[in-house]
């Protein structure tokens, strides 16, 4: 393609709404323009970039033996309500209704759609397994769209629906899926971070998401370097760094002691001249309506997803809203003020109390009682203990695979598979019948994979001061062809005759013809992410051209007669390289 006959309309500044780097490129090397909130125009860069995305995908879901469909976006109420998900999306579904009255939504994922689907076709074991996806746009209702096209409202994904016999047929789909992503992550030229996740509205007894380590990312990832260890913040499980002091080395029974106007853990342990370790958390928290107290010690936070698996084993339920108490509820419950809670005493809710305060003595908890709290206070002898893990990991905690410490990273969720169970097949009555005549449920799992993140990461991952380098398999172009000077006859013919030979030979290039000076032809290449750069100026009168490579920023001179072959073994080798090899 001629640069002059497209439409790539750089800018020279970063645009003052773009905060990442991502965002901010992707509009300064003319890929995207915004609509409206969360919402964008893909113009040619961007397109050529998520088609070549979107074939990498579907090649290696092909190759899994999953079958391409195309669902509908606009879906009936009615499937999503035999769901039970009609009311659990919320706001964050779009709806609305014909004009005959009758609701209806655009669709944000499509395990409903697909279960209806096999419900109305599939009837026998000998149809299974089966595995179904497609490339669609979803629709979700950000309620703060930001950062681009990492958080938005209308966004393309793969997604894919698995229909199995048995467990042990789900766990063969759900391995598939996983060596796919990692090889469809790999062929895209990112480094991912596979972690335990928490399942959410999706339900189902597993599930795993596929991180990439950014300050752009807004979930936060536990790993450890040494056994790869990794999980998502919610489900992530470590041994806590000890207390910095021993505790108290006595039997004296809770003692109450005045601390006026000392509310948090910071200013009772600066009051008591004691660590915040030394200290208990108590929270007053409500799941499903019923008030539950969490105990945590006094450096912790509390991981909501954890405690609420643990508050449903305590509850007898699964429970499927939590959220804090509010001061009245506190104070009706308690008779006292957040600031001064604690668990003596405590007989009219469960309390339930994170494994990193088991074994410990003598510590300082709320009385009860405004302006008032208790020191030597020892679990399970001064109040009935149900120990869970209920705390969210930190960094430098040890591993508790090796034992080594663990990191902390921000990142970016690009892919997510779930072993969805019976959820969808059981409440949609999905059934056919097995090879003894009896009737069953096929087991369900589902798998995404958002289009434009895996974009977005790539320009996270692969950026400077100058623009950005996208990786050749996914790059709008793999190489582009700059004359210094255009006027100039040979110059201008050489690089045709370059430009010709690197798409017969099937690289991807693109032929800069444009009147420019050549600071500015190189200052637009630098920007758009083109990987290779091949420069025909004064050393064609020795028989040379100059090949850079935009990621290390280094040239070297090369034959006219040897750079396309010098280019297909660059461009061959990241294709090459980009292959996770499933260890």
């Amino acid at each position: 393609m001629l640069w002059s006959k497209l439409f790539i309309p750089t800018l020279r500044e970063n645009p003052a709404e773009a905060e990442v780097p991502s965002h901010q490129l992707l509009l300064r090397a003319g890929y995207i323009r915004q609509l409206a909130a969360g919402i964008y125009s893909y113009l040619l860069l961007a397109q050529r970039s998520l088609l070549k995305i979107q074939q990498i995908v579907r090649s290696e879901m092909d190759a899994i033996g999953a079958q391409e469909f195309l669902l509908p976006a606009l879906n009936p109420a009615e499937l999503w309500q035999e769901s039970g998900r009609w009311d659990i999306m919320g706001d964050n579904m779009f709806r609305l209704k014909d004009r005959f009255g009758r609701d209806l939504c655009l669709g944000m994922t499509h395990e409903e759609v697909m279960t209806a689907t096999a419900r109305g076709e599939l009837r026998s074991y000998k149809q299974l397994p089966q595995i179904w996806y497609q490339i669609q746009t979803k629709f979700r209702d950000e309620p703060r769209p930001k950062s681009g096209l990492l958080r938005v409202r209308q966004f393309i994904m793969k997604d894919s629906y698995s229909f199995d016999m048995d467990a042990e047929g789900l766990d063969i789909s759900y391995k598939k899926h996983y060596d796919a992503y990692r090889r469809i992550f790999a062929r895209c030229g990112l480094e991912v971070i596979p972690v335990e996740a928490h399942s959410g509205a999706m339900g189902g007894s597993q599930s795993m998401e596929f991180m990439v380590a950014s300050d752009a990312g807004e979930d936060l990832v536990v790993n450890c370097p040494n056994c790869l260890y990794a999980a998502n913040l919610e489900k992530a499980v470590s041994n806590p760094t000890p207390p910095p002091i021993d505790d108290p080395d006595t039997e004296a029974a809770p003692e109450e002691f005045h601390t006026p106007g000392r509310k948090t853990i910071v200013e009772v342990a600066d009051f008591t001249h004691l660590p915040q370790t030394s200290q208990m958390k108590s929270l007053v928290m409500v799941a499903d309506g019923k008030p539950v107290l969490a105990l945590l010690r006094g450096d912790h936070q509390l991981s909501e997803t954890k405690f609420a698996t643990a508050a449903g084993a305590v509850l007898g339920v699964a429970v499927t809203e939590v959220r804090p108490a509010v001061p009245g509820e506190i104070n009706d419950w308690f008779g006292a003020d957040p600031g001064s809670l604690g668990p003596v005493g405590i007989t009219n809710m469960p309390v339930m109390t994170d494994i990193a305060l088991q074994s410990r003595r003598n510590m300082i908890a709320g009385a009860n009682k405004n302006d008032y709290h208790l020191r030597n206070v020892t679990p399970g002898r001064d109040f009935e203990v149900r120990y869970f893990d209920i705390r969210q990991a930190n960094a430098g905690d040890a591993c508790i695979a090796c034992g080594g410490p663990l990191l902390l990273h921000k990142t970016i969720e690009i892919g997510h598979i779930f072993k969805l169970g019976y959820k969808y097949s059981d409440t949609m009555g999905l059934r056919v019948l097995a090879a003894n005549g009896a009737e069953v449920t096929p087991i369900m799992g589902s798998y995404g994979i958002g289009i434009e993140r895996i974009l977005s990461s790539s320009v996270e991952q692969n950026h400077d001061e100058a623009g950005m380098f996208l990786p050749a398999p996914i790059a709008p172009f793999a190489v582009i062809v700059t004359p210094v000077n255009n006027a100039d006859a040979s110059l201008r013919d050489a690089a045709r005759k370059i430009y010709d030979d690197c798409i017969t030979a099937g690289i991807d290039a693109l032929y800069d013809d444009r009147d420019e000076r050549p600071g500015v032809k190189f200052k637009d290449a630098d920007l758009i992410g083109v990987p290779y750069r091949v420069t025909i100026g004064k050393k064609l009168a020795q028989g040379a051209v100059e090949l850079t490579t935009r990621k290390s920023r280094t040239s070297r001179d090369v034959p006219v007669a040897d750079v396309v072959g010098e280019l297909r073994k660059a461009v061959g080798d990241e294709f090459t390289a980009a292959v996770w090899s499933g260890k």
